[in-house]
């Protein structure tokens, strides 16, 4: 049985209490899904010693690494540290290929040779069947185009803004949704720019963080999602819309290209404006093309977290205690 150690800091003073915890319920593994603050590490060397198995993270992106002007301070200073204390593990799981690559590409150019073992596994997803659309829905008029995700530098939603702004000028009509919560640090430039655009009478929905419900709907309600991400360590928004039997117009880069392959996506070799708004004035003004993509969308397999969950617990089971 693997203990979880959520994303939170174990105090100092918590130690003992959480090793004796863990060597009282026989565990035979630790997995650590996230490792980002000092409080976690300096209680790591406790919970190693509490665990008997292999003692495993998961490994999500780099992007800290990559858009340092697009990630929040703390984290990008945090960052380094966060990526040495990896080398303590028996084994890192990565979500994505592209994770794993770039996580195997930084240790090479810190000359590191003894890292732990190095495993793709990636994450699954869960929708209900019954939300899974057997058919295309109709369209609303104007038709919705959504975008769900966080609002945050490297998510790029300044490009979608401007891109929609374009077509609207260009008397294209439709209603542009968005949905997520805003970054305090990196979300205030595209928040500033959606109260611009809704003061100025363009179609334009932001409702921040919603409910599973509200979620559904708006899924269900739009024609196809636009993901205009710089960059993600899995591309969950991409397979999330393709579960809703939605297409989506995302990067054909890293991770999110990976989320891309088997179809119903429009994968883009740049989510500048320029480009978003060619691709979205694409689909808007093509109902075959869009009902294509639909099809595809539906006809996705996606892989499920009880398939996730085998692949992790079979490779943590071969893994051997490193010195």
């Amino acid at each position: 049985m693997y203990s979880w150690l959520r994303q939170r800091v174990i105090k100092t003073e918590m130690r003992p209490r959480v090793a004796a915890d863990l060597t009282a319920s026989g565990t035979g593994g630790l997995l650590v899904p996230e490792l980002f603050s000092p409080g976690v590490a300096a209680a790591l060397p406790v919970l190693f010693a509490a665990t008997r198995g292999p003692r495993v993270a998961l490994f999500h992106d780099a992007i800290a690494l990559k858009f340092p002007e697009l990630s929040p301070q703390k984290t990008v200073a945090r960052f380094p540290a966060y990526l040495q204390e990896l080398l303590a593990f028996d084994g890192i799981a990565a979500v994505s290929e592209d994770s794993a690559i770039t996580l195997q590409e930084y240790w090479q150019w810190l000359g590191l040779r003894d890292t732990p073992p190095l495993q793709t596994i990636p994450l699954g997803l869960h929708i209900e069947e019954s939300q899974r659309p057997t058919e295309a829905s109709p369209p609303s008029d104007p038709p919705t185009v959504l975008s769900v995700g966080s609002l945050e530098g490297r998510k790029n939603h300044l490009a979608l803004l401007e891109a929609c702004e374009r077509l609207w000028t260009d008397g294209l009509s439709f209603q542009l949704h968005l949905i997520g919560l805003a970054q305090t640090e990196t979300g205030r430039a595209a928040l500033e720019r959606i109260r611009v655009l809704q003061k100025a009478g363009r179609p334009l929905r932001y409702d921040g963080p919603v409910r599973e419900t509200r979620l559904v709907q708006a899924y269900d309600q739009c024609s196809f999602t636009v993901y205009p991400s710089l960059m993600e360590g899995f591309g969950l928004p991409v397979l999330e819309s393709l579960a809703y039997g939605k297409p989506c117009i995302c990067s054909n880069r890293g991770a999110l290209g990976e989320a891309t392959m088997g179809g119903g996506c429009i994968a883009l070799a740049s989510t500048d404006a320029t480009s978003l708004a060619t691709a979205i004035q694409a689909v808007l003004e093509a109902p075959e093309k869009l009902a294509q993509l639909s099809l595809e969308a539906r006809a996705r397999r996606l892989r499920p977290w009880s398939d996730y969950v085998a692949d992790l617990s079979n490779w943590m089971q071969q893994l051997p205690r490193r010195p």
